[in-house]
């Protein structure tokens, strides 16, 4: 696929003005894409995959506020190494996609389903491009749409502990602890799970004591920048724990 691929004309068509012939067809286009991405996916062209993966996506209705959750969605992606860079093509907007239309609740499924494959397909191509923080933003759309699709939740932590924060350590913990109740008992990925969340936690813990001395850090410096025009400075002032929970201030020269 060119990266300078030129969208359906229609690929902006609200869908108000769609019946639900209308909106089975819009389905099958974005099947079609994402067979189209799948393929260039397993041939190593990522770029070039995430944007059939998000014109794929541009032709669904967007996401109703209380969308049922679909469940056993298919990821069609295969996990191959390597990356390579190039330009993105154009791809609409969440503004030029489709509204939320007037459906049935099967066909409203049927869309949950197609949207959670390729928000987590979308997901697979960042992750392959080093793009965690957006893979993250997409598994999460995937999740909206199915909340118990292992591979978005897998994809999401993975992702999350790539950016090693504090607060993308806490969420990968709390993927890997769904992950554990959603897999079979049997699942070989139980084993690996556990490990990785038994790794996870001395992690967390260093992120949030090192998060927690730089923002302490952080408002030292601005107390003593304050202080300073008295003549004082934050080591003027001790905390000690005054034996109920809390602490007490004392004032030092």
């Amino acid at each position: 696929m060119a990266d300078d691929q030129h969208l359906p004309s229609d690929a902006s068509t609200p869908c108000e003005s769609l019946d639900e012939h209308e909106i089975k067809k819009h389905i099958t286009e974005a099947d079609e894409l994402k067979q189209e991405g799948n393929e260039l996916f397993r041939a190593s062209r990522w770029n070039e995959a995430l944007v059939s993966y998000r014109t794929a996506l541009s032709r669904l209705p967007r996401r109703k506020s209380q969308l049922p959750s679909p469940n056993n969605s298919q990821d069609d992606t295969s996990d191959h190494s390597g990356a390579r860079l190039t330009s993105l093509g154009k791809v609409p907007t969440r503004e030029e996609e489709p509204e939320p239309a007037n459906i049935s609740s099967e066909l409203e499924a049927e869309c949950a389903r197609a949207r959670a494959v390729l928000n987590a397909n979308i997901g697979a191509c960042l992750v392959k491009l080093s793009d965690h923080g957006g893979a993250v933003e997409s598994c999460t759309q995937s999740l909206l749409d199915d909340p118990h699709y292992i591979k978005a939740l897998q994809r999401r932590a993975a992702s999350n502990e790539h950016l090693n924060t504090w607060s993308s350590l806490t969420q990968a913990q709390e993927d890997y602890k769904s992950l554990l109740e959603l897999l079979p008992p049997t699942s070989p990925q139980v084993a690996q799970t556990k490990r990785s969340l038994q790794l996870l936690e001395p992690r967390q813990q260093a992120a949030q004591k090192k998060e927690m001395a730089e923002m302490t850090g952080k408002l030292k410096n601005l107390g003593n920048s304050i202080l300073g025009n008295f003549g004082l400075s934050t080591d003027n002032f001790k905390f000690e724990p005054n034996g109920q929970g809390g602490y007490s201030m004392n004032f030092v020269r």
